[in-house]
């Protein structure tokens, strides 16, 4: 099998993540443009109802992620004394890296997991489960940290973000629209029929349409920290061989808040369909044995 470039990997899934996000704003304009034709002046009120909600919702999610997250889940600061390698493993990466050092937690939790959140480097936090430090070995547990410190070093919860912030504009856009719709008597000289049909069925659509979207943008993302994860330790069988683990382990229940956040779905639900918030491991263990 020919052997993938991880730096081609990055480029090639960083490039998708833009061609996907640049789909959601085609996807505003869109019904910006339809909505302005039907009744040009309303477009505006909505825009901006819909802007100073999203960003309102999103700013005070985005600042205070890290708290969210790890109240959800009850992680405890991890002790240097206690957590040794924990420690040891992650000051090696950003040593390595060039990174600053995130603040470590530890979840009580048996299976394999782990996440990373924190609106950027500076502030940023890394949550194992007490399951991954027990079955992990040396090389495995580094290959899931150097995964985790690449969802930070590429800004993916400022990513993630921007993506949520747009697709909340474009649902709440499109629910005040069908509501106006609803209290709407006369619509004639109101772009014709056939644009009002076109703008319904586009409310309707968009939200569907961008959340399929932005579940797509979290899977590219998550290919993206694999690679990165072995540009970080140029060992990608650390990290194919704690996705093989963890694609044995049960399921893991926890918080629906965080579940997008983990290096695997949680639940066990990362099948390959449009619903996934990641990859299926057994894909992602291909792409890294391409490397």
């Amino acid at each position: 099998m020919e052997k993938i470039s991880f730096y081609d990997q990055i480029s090639r899934n960083k490039r998708n993540s833009i061609i996907l996000i640049s789909l959601i704003f085609l996807v505003l304009l869109a019904i910006g443009y339809v909505i302005a034709k039907i009744n040009p002046g309303y477009f505006f009120v909505i825009m901006i109802l819909s802007i100073i909600i999203s960003l309102s919702y999103i700013l005070i999610s985005y600042y205070n992620s890290d708290k969210i997250a790890l109240a959800s889940v009850n992680a405890k600061p991890a002790t240097r004394e206690k957590y040794r390698q924990y420690y040891n493993s992650v000051e090696g990466l950003t040593l390595a890296s060039g990174m600053p050092m995130p603040n470590l937690y530890v979840m009580e939790n048996p299976q394999i997991n782990a996440f990373a959140t924190g609106r950027d480097p500076q502030h940023s936090v890394i949550c194992v489960t007490t399951g991954s430090l027990e079955k992990l070995n040396k090389q495995e547990l580094e290959g899931v940290l150097a995964h985790e410190l690449s969802h930070i070093s590429n800004f993916d919860i400022r990513f993630m973000t921007l993506t949520a912030v747009l697709v909340g504009m474009i649902a709440i856009i499109s629910e005040i629209f069908l509501r106006s719709m609803l209290f709407k008597g006369d619509r004639e000289n109101k772009g014709g029929a056939i644009l009002f049909i076109i703008g319904i069925a586009l409310a309707i659509l968009a939200p569907i349409v961008v959340q399929l979207v932005q579940l797509a943008i979290s899977r590219k993302r998550e290919y993206v920290a694999d690679a990165s994860a072995v540009k970080f330790t140029r060992y990608p069988a650390g990290l194919i061989n704690a996705l093989k683990k963890i694609d044995l382990d049960k399921p893991m229940k926890t918080s629906k808040v965080v579940s997008s956040l983990f290096i695997s779905d949680p639940m066990k639900k990362n099948l390959d369909n449009l619903m996934s918030t990641h990859p299926p491991l057994k894909l992602r263990i291909k792409a890294l044995e391409a490397m």
